[in-house]
């Protein structure tokens, strides 16, 4: 019983510090979609510090804890999160976890290489590197009790206990009591609709990387008695804490702390009472990987991917359209001139290190295949060059030729490619990183433990082989031929690439469930390209011990895989040749800092790993961002001359519209457009010219002043629409102009709109939303063409149009979204341009997404209570909407479609906002359900807001609709009040029903 409780009480010292760590990565994952492989490196950064200011300068011990946990360490998620957090989350998994594990190699580099620096200037510093029985914060030594016997106790254990506690408690008193703790949720819940709401994403982001680093600092503060200052061992431990963090599904606190203390009890009863252990060479220190391992297959859900775009779309091909002389032109010559060097220009020194880097390149073109071709983050990559190596060595030392002892060897690394491939391929990105960085720390400590495959110490001879007459013991001759085989696995990938094989690859890379409807099996297809890596990966590892002439069992690590990884990725993956560059660039630049700058070993570890934070500005690495960079000029230039043109057409149609339209509508355009420019407000539903009358759009369907015509001249559209083709839009013709409403009507034009319309009796109102020649898209590509939109207050514009036509970014660019390419987005006459989604929402622009605009995980009041501060504001909605009372604490998620989105319009009854836009609000909901949300947006209209109002049921929309207005491919081809429109014929030209006979073209 005694050695039970032992075990218990142990486990939850290592169990707590696990809990910490795993907190904090649920708090910065949460709220960013970022997982930090760099957590630990924090931990292990505070401890360096402690153990320097607190032993080398002799700062108290208490005062140095509260200063790092509470001050240092959050400046350091602060900063890192305005540095590279906040752009990486828009960056694709892949670049997050290649920078992040970046930063994993760097900041414990940079702290050791500070102390080195503080040394050499004469500060007391103590020596940092793999220091163990450290003082931590209480009384050094510990003092120890023994409350049972054969169970000791020392205070190390209870601080580390009372700390965990507090922690504890205040975030949970943080999380659920405050309101700060609630906006953090309502982040891990859905981030955009928490901008939406006028809560600044970046900003709780920040908080949350700041109490995540403090976190990471309070662990590795408390953890300096037990583990030392060995990065290593503070990067296990944070990956053993991962698994917790996977317990609580990487957005659960609570679920991650209960997590780590059970994790840190499990992994001691494990290693405790496992008696076959004792056989096991490393089981022991291996406990804690299968755990994770374990707990990855067992508790990573499956995402669903169907129906989703591309997963990762492709890059930007700068070469595309080049002849294939100017795609490998270049590389060729570059490989020529190296060849030749060797034997001309080259020093034996040189010759051996750039030898020692085409070796290397081998190694990096399996990161190509498996990450470049497949996006799968592979972390086992040095377990399969250790392996095929040993292998090698083995079979080379029973006489076998070198040939067939690489060709086993190569076998051998892909063979354990598959086998480590089968299991992991259910998961995908982190969990795949984590579960194959698991099994990597799992090789290391059991695989290569095996005294027949490691033969001790020393390792195995690889000698360099002869070849017929050539002898590759001369470095010259390797350095030729390792050329030539670089150029050959180039070739090959590309080959690969371009095949129907590679194209397969690259469409399950894309869109996993797309590539699957075609008929592509993805887990074959994962198999085979991590198989192929694992192979790559070990050929070049045999390479590379040839070129050492020996390998050993700890010659090529699990973390030394990591530091690979960061210089392919900072270097590209995408093409083969770039990893011959990163293989070459590893094995010089250490050398040369240490000839020019200094010889501390840190410093090349550092630049490697801090080229990860490249990536949050180019993705796909250094040395294709200045060809996309200038491919993206040639393209943006390109793009201004042709929206030119485009804007030229859109005025020459609307300026001939305006002219022509009298001769289809029998009424005089030039009265139309004199009575538009000439009166004080415009006409309802006109566009007014900024002096420029011929740009101008006359008076649709309404009684301009001074024209004493209650009809007006024909339609034209924002883009010329009329003026393109030659004949009318769809919508155009089944929406002839009718007499004039007593509500005003929204602008919908080619020209610029003044911020001032007005009615028909005179009476001028300013516009609270108006969109301006809007040109906006995504990646580049446009969606809209000059959008021209306006909305009063007191006024429901009901946009229409079929599916394509633009409704929802028309809604995403007025709700500040999506930045418009061209134009201009004016609120209540302001220039909000630039405003993005936070400062449109204090302004009173409320956007209600497609589907519900809720936080599915948080509470009814909870809900309530991030748009409405104040309580006697809710018990006003609960009045008004019993249903919701009786459920205040019940998940949103938990209700049904109606009872969601009236759950997401009630506050704005409370509240009205100056605007609100409506995305499908009737999307998925009951007839009944539709007719309540249709009265409840009545009623906000009847408050004096302004309704943008997108909606797919044009029958029921256009019953309380004041205007209307159709967008079809990117442009407003009509606008006009609700009376202009006939029903009948909008059903056809809706639905693309219309026949040319009736004189109205398909849409």
């Amino acid at each position: 019983m005694a050695d039970l409780l032992g075990f218990v009480l142990s486990g939850l010292v290592s169990g707590a510090l696990y809990a910490l760590l795993a907190t904090g990565l649920v708090l910065s994952y949460s709220a960013s979609g970022l997982f930090n492989f760099a957590h630990g490196a924090t931990a292990y950064l505070c401890a360096l510090a402690f153990y320097e200011l607190h032993s080398g300068f002799g700062w108290p011990a208490v005062p140095t804890a509260v200063l790092l946990v509470c001050v240092l360490a959050p400046a350091l998620g602060w900063g890192l999160d305005r540095l590279m957090f906040r752009k990486l989350a828009r960056v694709g998994e892949t670049a997050q976890i290649v920078a992040t594990i970046g930063l994993l190699v760097a900041l414990p580099a940079l702290g050791l290489w500070t102390v080195e620096l503080l040394a050499d200037a004469g500060a007391s510093v103590e020596p940092a590197e793999n220091q163990f029985g450290l003082p931590g914060v209480g009384p050094s030594p510990a003092k120890s009790w023994q409350p049972v016997d054969g169970v000791g106790v020392d205070s190390d254990q209870l601080i580390i206990w009372a700390a965990t506690a507090v922690v504890a408690l205040g975030l949970w008193v943080l999380m659920r009591h405050t309101p700060l703790g609630l906006k953090l949720r309502a982040a891990v819940d859905n981030r955009s609709l928490v901008e939406l709401r006028g809560l600044s994403a970046d900003r709780l982001s920040s908080i949350a990387w700041m109490l995540s680093s403090g976190l990471a600092g309070l662990a590795g503060v408390l953890a300096t008695p037990l583990l030392g200052l060995s990065a290593h061992d503070f990067t296990l431990f944070l990956f053993v804490s991962a698994t917790a963090a996977v317990l609580g599904r990487f957005v659960s606190v609570p679920l991650a702390f209960v997590g780590g203390l059970g994790l840190g009890v499990l992994q001691n009863l494990v290693a405790g009472y496992a008696d076959f252990a004792e056989r096991i060479t490393g089981f022991r220190t291996a406990v804690p990987f299968l755990i994770l391992f374990a707990g990855l297959l067992l508790l990573t859900r499956r995402g669903r991917t169907a129906g989703t775009a591309a997963v990762d779309p492709p890059p930007v091909d700068y070469l595309a359209g080049r002849s294939r002389l100017r795609r490998w032109g270049p590389w060729a010559v570059a490989a020529v001139l190296l060849a030749i060097s060797f034997y001309t220009v080259t020093t034996p020194f040189w010759t051996g290190l750039l030898a020692q880097g085409l070796a290397l390149s081998l190694v990096f073109m399996s990161f190509t295949v498996v990450t470049g071709l497949g996006a799968m983050v592979s972390l086992a990559q040095a377990t399969f060059v250790t392996g095929a190596a040993l292998v090698a060595g083995l079979l080379l030392s029973h006489g076998w030729p070198f040939v067939a002892a690489a060709a086993v060897g190569t076998c051998a690394a892909a063979v354990l490619g598959a086998l480590v491939a089968l299991p992991a391929l259910r998961l995908g990105g982190r969990s795949l990183a984590l579960a194959t960085l698991a099994l990597a720390f799992l090789a290391d400590q059991v695989l290569f433990q095996i005294g027949p495959l490691r033969n001790g110490d020393t390792g195995w001879a690889v000698p360099r082989p002869v070849l017929g007459p050539v002898d590759l013991g001369d470095d010259r001759a390797l350095g030729v031929a390792l050329t030539v085989l670089v150029a050959a696995a180039v070739a090959a990938l590309s080959a690969l690439r371009n095949s129907p094989s590679g194209r397969a690859m690259l469409a399950v890379r894309s869109a996993p469930a797309a590539a699957m409807a075609s008929g592509v099996s993805v887990v074959r297809t994962k198999l085979v390209l991590f198989t192929l890596s694992a192979g790559l990966a070990g050929f070049g590892g045999v390479m590379y011990a040839s070129y050492n002439t020996r390998v050993t069992a700890t010659d090529f690590t699990a973390m030394t895989g990591l530091i690979w990884l960061a210089v392919v990725v900072a270097a590209g993956l995408r093409r083969p040749q770039f990893a011959v560059v990163a293989g070459l660039v590893y094995a010089v630049v250490p050398h040369l800092i240490a000839e020019h700058l200094t010889e501390s070993t840190h410093l090349p570890v550092i630049l490697f790993g801090l080229a990860g934070l490249a990536l949050a500005n180019d993705p796909d690495g250094y040395c294709a961002a200045i060809p996309v960079r200038l491919h993206g000029r040639r393209l943006a230039g390109a793009g201004v001359g042709a929206a030119a043109s485009e804007a030229a057409r859109a005025d020459a149609g609307a300026t001939s519209a305006a002219v022509a339209g009298a001769d289809s509508t029998g009424t005089v355009a030039s009265d139309a457009v004199a009575a538009g420019a000439g009166s004080t407000g415009a006409a309802p539903g006109s566009v007014v010219p900024d002096g420029a009358g011929a740009n101008s759009v006359a008076a649709r369907g309404t009684v301009s002043p001074g024209s004493g015509d209650a009809d007006s001249a024909g339609p034209s559209t924002a883009d010329g629409g009329t003026a393109d083709g030659g004949s009318a839009d769809a919508a155009t013709a089944a929406m002839p102009a009718r007499a004039g409403t007593g509500r005003a009507v929204a602008g919908v034009g080619g020209g610029r709109q003044a911020d001032v319309t007005g009615r028909a009796g005179g009476e001028a109102v300013a516009t609270a939303l108006r969109l301006s020649r809007v040109r906006a898209g995504y990646g580049g590509a446009a969606v809209l063409h000059g959008v021209d939109l306006a909305v009063r207050p007191g006024e429901i514009l009901a946009l229409l149009g079929p599916n394509g036509a633009g409704k929802s970014t028309t809604c995403r660019v007025a709700a500040g979204l999506v930045a418009p390419l061209a134009g201009q987005v004016y609120v209540a006459g302001r220039d909000a341009t630039r405003d993005g989604a936070v400062r449109r929402s204090r302004a009173g622009v409320v956007l209600a997404p497609e589907g519900r605009g809720i936080f599915p995980a948080l509470t009814i009041e909870e809900n309530l209570a991030l748009y409405l501060r104040q309580r006697n504001a809710r018990e006003a909605v609960y009045e008004r909407f019993p249903g919701l009372a009786g459920r205040r604490g019940v998940p949103a998620g938990a209700l049904s479609g109606g009872e969601q989105q009236m759950l997401a319009l009630a506050p704005l009854l409370q509240r009205p906002p100056k605007v609100l836009i409506a995305d499908e609000p009737s999307l998925g909901l009951a007839p009944r359900v539709v007719e309540e949300v249709f009265r409840l947006l009545t009623e906000l209209r009847d408050h004096g807001t302004a309704l943008l109002l997108v909606e797919e049921k044009a029958t029921e929309v256009l019953k309380i609709a004041d205007t209307v207005a159709y967008l079809a491919q990117g442009r407003v081809t009509w606008g006009g009040p609700r009376a202009a429109v006939e029903a009948d014929r909008l059903t056809e030209a809706y639905l693309g029903l219309a026949s040319a006979g009736e004189g109205v073209a398909r849409p």
